[in-house]
């Protein structure tokens, strides 16, 4: 916003009515459900996978009842200015018509700002049903030039692959305790983007090695370290970013690469990481032609078909910032926010909120008149409320 390899198993895709069938109320069982996959990640400090016996998790009910607002609202994530909570998001938050918040360097001048900020966030009453699942509280901290509060990780992606899988775990394992300790649950990171020399993610230091083998042996064990302490870890920037030459915050990239490269190189670190129990995964905004002609993040052959049916991800997408040059260049707020949607994305993720109430507004009124598929969005927000049931409380 910012080469061999274990072969991973991965679970079998449920269809509508079997994931129905096994949903329960993550609320009602106290909504703490750890991956057992990441815990033994953090005993056996190695990137290894675990089996497909202990990446079954409980699956929230999504409450009935729910308006057409509070269903959309859910998948919207927004940020604001300034060091408290303003009005209108709280007012989107109690009426459901937000559900998470992204934080920036802007809002957090001190630890105990930061804790105040956490604090009244949670405290905002959340329409019936969703009271039970705490917000979503984000920020991008990696380590290096992308971070948002001091303290760990104390270096770089690329530092922390070059001094190996123990060092990024005990990382991953210190940036967990320093977001709790702030009221955050998710952090925007790791970096699973194959950092090619000359690319923007090699010049920034944002990735963990220049090989897929590299990423996968050291960024895999600092989201074990974010998980088995309580923050979910979220892997971008899907299907990778380490050939673009700019920032796609910055301009529209297109990567030229083959769908046979991307699949044995950028898509690879994702199977160790799915197969561990992550949490999330942030699809980028560039275009790969290989692979289709939009955004990747508005591309269902690249959201449904590459990363949930070929990879076999059951966890939560999120778009990387719909106010980016590439997203905005696709075009307005609710167009983008459509796309995503239609696409498969989970969360909608953007910088400001009131760009995002435009999204959650047109969200809102296809899923009202038809236009989105309502048993495709409850699944949606199920897994959203999943991953939400797994919080501190």
């Amino acid at each position: 916003m910012i080469e061999p390899m274990a072969e991973a198993r991965t679970r079998p895709r449920l269809n509508r009515a079997q994931i129905k069938a096994n949903r329960v109320t993550v609320g009602a069982v106290g909504g703490v459900v750890v991956s057992l996959a990441f815990a033994l990640g953090m005993v056996t400090g190695s990137a290894s996978v675990a089996p497909e016996s202990h990446q079954v998790a409980a699956v929230a009910a999504v409450p009935p009842g729910l308006s057409d607002h509070e269903l959309a609202g859910q998948r919207f994530v927004a940020g604001f200015s300034g060091t408290s909570v303003p009005r209108p998001v709280k007012k989107a938050i109690r009426s459901g018509r937000l559900g998470g918040i992204i934080l920036f360097a802007e809002n957090l001048p001190s630890r105990a700002v930061t804790r105040r900020i956490t604090r009244d966030l949670q405290a905002i009453k959340r329409p019936r049903g969703l009271r039970d699942f705490p917000l979503p509280i984000m920020i991008d901290q990696e380590g290096g030039l992308v971070k948002r509060l001091p303290g760990a990780p104390n270096h770089s992606a690329e530092q922390m692959g070059a001094r190996g899988p123990s060092f990024s775990r005990t990382q991953g394992k210190r940036t967990a305790r320093n977001l709790k300790n702030a009221g955050v649950n998710v952090d925007l990171a790791p970096v699973l983007d194959v950092a090619r020399p000359g690319g923007n993610i090699a010049d920034t230091d944002r990735g963990f090695g220049s090989t897929a083998k590299r990423v996968s042996a050291t960024a895999i064990p600092f989201a074990r370290g974010l998980q088995a302490n309580g923050v979910a870890a979220t892997a971008k920037h899907f299907p990778g970013l380490g050939a673009v030459s700019r920032n796609t915050d910055d301009a529209v990239q297109r990567i030229d690469l083959s769908k046979a490269a991307l699949r044995k190189v950028d898509e690879a670190p994702y199977r160790p990481f799915i197969a561990a129990g992550g949490e999330l995964v942030m699809v980028g905004t560039a275009i790969y032609p290989a692979l289709g002609e939009r955004p990747a993040a508005f591309e269902k052959k690249i959201v449904e078909g590459e990363l949930r049916d070929r990879l076999g991800f059951k966890g939560v997408t999120i778009t990387d910032s719909l106010e980016a040059v590439a997203a905005q260049s696709f075009g307005s707020s609710p167009r983008v926010s459509l796309a995503g949607a239609k696409a498969g994305m989970d969360i909608l993720l953007f910088n400001t909120y009131g760009e995002a109430l435009k999204g959650e507004a047109a969200v809102a009124k296809r899923l009202r008149t038809g236009k989105l598929d309502r048993d495709d969005f409850e699944d949606s927000v199920s897994r959203i409320l999943t991953m939400r049931g797994r919080f501190p409380g």
